[in-house]
């Protein structure tokens, strides 16, 4: 290997908190090569992010830092944690350029995404005016912006999820880095816009002669994207090997533990005579768009008239791409949303039943959020959070019944019920998940819906969302309606599957037989997105 183009020696940070000083990177020590992809792996709290962004020193001021951080840039060898402030500013985004998790934080919601770029171009480079204005639309065109000039005066919130990230990808590369830090850069994408990003950027890549850092908890991208993996926990490397050594024969216990966390096993089918629980027939959704002046509303057709039937025990699984219609499906067939077509559950037609008689149902049709630390109350403790349905639905329970119930529902999810004294944010996300799941439990449901409950978790925690989920399933015959753009955990827990596109039901069929033998070609785009094929 040519000499390292980015070194971290013994690298340590610490975090002086209230309670004493916190250790979030320990003496962490690892090299990076010219053209080179690098990822960084591990779970939550780890020390993933904190090691890049030290790199760029973008520590918080209540961070401190030791150990050295060698690079090897345009200036020759320079010590990043001792380089004057000035010369850093210039590093940043002219040698080192960062991808980070989220586009729309990280993107200004009061500009056009050209101006944004062009911010970068009048900070690091000497374009002005129309030149910038043409780098800009240069920049665009690399990374797959459609229509890149109208795009360039567009806000982010015009903007997909993809094309936001490209935004993010075109402002990195705006002045040809040396090395791009890529932290969790698709995360919180679809899997078919996912392998778009990774594909781009490995073109890039390649363009460019960069090296990338590549931060995630993904092995399933880490296998197919990275060169070298290091695996950290708790602040420092476990173990650090070439890619397809370390998934062949891992030496740490702990990589060997985020290996096997990748979804396995399969749902047991369902008998065909099981009582059916909730049952659409030509089901659809329209929103009103712009109202406009003397002429009738136009409509956007959410839900394109689908027909459904989940019996008792049985997990049915949605995929498809944002804005395919899969969680707007799922809150109409719990009257969440106004709709038209038939809907039962159980022996009730809920067609056109109002609110008022709808809400004895609604403790036997649960939802479990994508996000639970935005759909858990920051201002109630646990114990407030899951005895809150009980108040509404069952008045006439006493204070300590409801209390045996809850401790019987945290107990259920392997919750302390001790800790129901606690608030959400005292909580890991995979424990926030838990108390959702536990507040859906408490009423007893019969159906649950379970809009992406994993996909915010690493996989490790994602791994005992879903035995969970199983153990619940089995133990009290609940029947799951399981939203995800996550194809391995749909594979993992469900009976059938329905991929949707546009609002439509584009094929259906048993879980295994749909990912062996896909018949559509978005089914098999899909499948080849989420690398699955070898699986398949």
């Amino acid at each position: 290997m040519s000499q390292p183009l980015l070194e971290l020696d013994h690298l340590q940070v610490d975090f002086a908190l209230p309670h004493g000083k916190v250790p979030a990177v320990k003496e962490v020590s690892f090299s990076l090569a010219e053209g080179e992809t690098l990822a960084l792996v591990g779970e939550s709290g780890s020390g993933k992010s904190v090691s890049s962004t030290a790199i760029l020193r973008l520590l918080p001021e209540f961070a401190s830092t030791r150990g050295a951080i060698h690079w090897h840039g345009r200036q020759g060898r320079e010590e990043l944690l001792d380089v004057p402030l000035r010369r850093m500013r210039h590093i940043r985004g002219n040698e080192i350029s960062m991808i980070f998790q989220e586009p729309m934080t990280s993107l200004n919601p009061l500009q056009r995404i050209g101006h944004q770029v062009r911010e970068v171009l009048d900070k690091h480079t000497t374009l002005r005016g129309q030149a910038a204005k043409r780098r800009v639309i240069e920049l665009f065109e690399q990374v797959g912006i459609p229509e890149p000039e109208r795009r360039a005066s567009s806000y982010p919130h015009e903007l997909s999820g993809g094309q936001r990230q490209r935004v993010m990808i075109a402002m990195a590369l705006a002045c040809e880095p040396r090395l791009l830090i890529a932290d969790e850069p698709t995360t919180a994408l679809d899997v078919t816009v996912q392998a778009q990003i990774l594909t781009l950027l490995k073109d890039l890549q390649r363009q460019y002669g960069m090296a990338i850092l590549f931060i995630t908890h993904d092995l399933g991208i880490v296998r197919h994207f990275a060169d070298r993996v290091c695996v950290m926990r708790h602040g420092e490397v476990v173990e650090s090997a070439p890619t397809r050594e370390l998934f062949a024969s891992p030496r740490h216990d702990y990589t060997r533990m985020l290996i096997d966390a990748e979804p396995h096993g399969r749902k047991a089918p369902v008998a065909e005579s099981a009582p059916v629980i909730m049952q659409a027939r030509d089901l659809k959704v329209r929103f009103a768009l712009k109202k406009r002046l003397f002429r009738p509303s136009d409509y956007f057709e959410a839900v394109r008239g689908i027909d459904l039937t989940i019996r008792q025990g049985q997990t049915v699984g949605i995929v498809g791409e944002s804005g395919s219609g899969k969680s707007t499906l799922g809150r109409a067939l719990l009257r969440l949303l106004q709709s038209s077509g038939d809907v039962r559950f159980e022996d009730t037609d809920l067609t056109h039943l109002d609110s008022s008689t709808l809400r004895p149902l609604r403790s036997r049709m649960q939802v479990v959020f994508q996000d639970p630390f935005g759909s858990l109350s920051p201002r109630l403790t646990v114990g407030e959070i899951v005895s809150e349905g009980l108040r509404v639905h069952y008045p006439e329970l006493t204070r300590q019944q409801r209390i045996a119930r809850v401790i019987e529902a945290l107990q259920e999810v392997s919750l302390d019920p001790a800790t129901r004294q606690r608030y959400p944010h005292e909580f890991s996300g995979g424990q926030r998940q838990r108390i959702a799941i536990a507040r859906a439990l408490v009423l007893k449901p019969r159906f649950l819906l379970l809009d992406e409950p994993t996909s915010a978790l690493d996989r490790s925690v994602q791994a005992t969302v879903i035995e969970l989920l199983r153990t619940l399933q089995q133990r009290h015959g609940l029947t799951y309606l399981f939203i995800s753009h996550d194809l391995a955990v749909v594979r993992a827990l469900a009976d059938t599957v329905l991929v949707m596109k546009e609002g439509r039901v584009v094929e259906q069929g048993a879980t295994e037989a749909l990912f062996r033998s896909p018949r559509e070609a978005y089914t098999r785009e899909l499948i080849h997105a989420a690398f699955l094929t070898e699986a398949a």
